[in-house]
């Protein structure tokens, strides 16, 4: 069987979708961009990816279902009540064209995975002035 070459953009990838899938994902795309303004889409693991200090969400589609991949387990099991009906494990949250993720969610969802890059990223920040800070100077 042959695949097909990745696409090397979001919107070459969601031009391979079937018409129901592709409205779905771009209103998702526009929900993200609106809570993580500046975030770059990329495509990582073959799939519509969007950083901004690090990784902070994917989404992918399937033939029974899409996904939305919030790169953290935590932010999945801190919103279990708000994702009843919705199939869900460690790291995605699967749904439906007919039934999307509510809006506030993904705002939510996403702007706890921007606080949690940052913090991450913080803490790399001090980790790395700490080292440097105790290694000895170098003398002539």
């Amino acid at each position: 069987m042959r695949r097909e070459p990745v696409a090397n953009s979001v919107d070459a990838w969601l031009k391979r979708l079937a018409p129901e899938q592709r409205a779905a994902l771009e209103k998702l795309r526009a929900q993200i961009l609106a809570a993580a303004p500046g975030a770059e889409e990329t495509i990582s693991y073959g799939m519509p990816t969007f950083v901004l200090h690090g990784h902070l969400v994917a989404f992918g589609a399937f033939k029974k279902h899409l996904s939305f991949f919030p790169m953290n387990s935590v932010v999945i099991a801190e919103n279990a009540d708000a994702l009843e009906g919705f199939v869900t494990s460690k790291g995605t949250i699967q749904f439906t064209p007919d039934k999307p993720i509510p809006a506030a969610l993904i705002g939510k969802i996403v702007k706890a995975q921007i606080a949690q890059n940052l913090e991450v990223a913080s803490e790399r920040a001090a980790a790395k002035k700490a080292k440097g800070a105790s290694k000895p100077k170098a003398t002539k």
